[in-house]
């Protein structure tokens, strides 16, 4: 499998027809669909479902689609590390990033390095840590922001300090609430629908069952942002990193903090060890070393 029909292959999974690819490739509309058709052939699998207006990606098409975006986001980050050897203070930064980080403290970290450093450019990827770890194994970015423990035997990290959970609460659940001035307890939520992400789960449930009730876990999100959604239409009270509450503004939330106990999640930033980090990488870390 070679780099041009991986081309070819990416182009008419995005566009979702031959003929707007060819278009897009500027060439003929046969010659891209039998590079197609060798392609199945090399792998041995079908990669799209054939429809008379347009064509589908099968499981296998996908999962190659996937992998082809990586492969050729490596070779431009490869290309933009060759040139940064060079010009350490012109590169790029391949930064993970869970979408509250991206927000806040990722955002804060990067309005002062982009003042030191304003030619850099940033390429950013969300996703929870699971995805970033993946990114960062398969090279496609160089740093990743978590809140989760990882594995120091493959990661070096540097910690960013800690995040309290709060509830976001609609405006129709605060008469159910003691005293809007006050935290919350665990106890406060007894009875009450609950949606939070699904790596919290474990999380919140002891301190629920310490007080004595089970938590009615409404839903389960990989997106905090989708539980800002839930908050605000009223359907449940949604337990989240602090650092999230200022993704979705809006006068019908109000936040709380959860005490008794209270859960503080890790933040930090971690790089796969004895990985080639460039040197506006290398600039940035020193940037976040320096201002701790």
């Amino acid at each position: 499998m070679d780099l041009r029909k991986l081309k070819y292959f990416l182009a008419v999974a995005n566009e979702g027809q031959i003929t707007r690819a060819a278009s897009r490739l500027n060439m003929a509309q046969p010659p891209l669909s039998q590079q197609l058709r060798l392609l199945e052939e090399e792998l041995g699998v079908r990669l799209f479902h054939r429809g008379s207006r347009s064509i589908d990606l099968t499981e296998a098409g996908q999962l190659l689609k996937e992998r082809a975006e990586q492969v050729f986001e490596l070779l431009d980050v490869t290309t933009k590390n060759l040139k940064d050897i060079h010009h350490g203070d012109s590169g790029a930064l391949t930064i993970g990033t869970a979408a509250s980080f991206g927000v806040t403290v990722l955002m804060d970290h990067i309005k002062t390095f982009h003042r030191l450093h304003p030619r850099i450019s940033y390429q950013l990827w969300e996703g929870d840590t699971i995805r970033i770890l993946e990114l960062l194994e398969s090279r496609v970015i160089e740093i990743g922001f978590v809140r989760s423990p990882v594995n120091d035997a493959q990661y070096e990290s540097l910690p960013l300090g800690t995040d309290s959970l709060l509830a976001a609460i609609h405006e129709d659940f605060l008469p159910l609430l003691p005293n809007s001035s006050e935290p919350l307890t665990w106890h406060d939520l007894n009875s009450l629908p609950i949606a939070t992400h699904r790596r919290l789960e474990a999380l919140i449930t002891p301190p629920c069952l310490k007080h004595g009730f089970e938590p009615q876990i409404r839903c389960l999100v990989d997106d905090v942002r989708s539980l800002l959604v839930w908050a605000e239409y009223g359907i449940a009270i949604a337990i989240i990193p602090g650092s999230a509450k200022d993704l979705a503004p809006t006068s019908k939330i109000h936040y709380r903090p959860l005490l008794e106990p209270q859960i503080e999640l890790s933040q930090r930033i971690v790089w796969k060890k004895d990985h080639y980090l460039s040197a506006a990488t290398r600039l940035f870390l020193e940037s976040i070393q320096g201002g701790q």
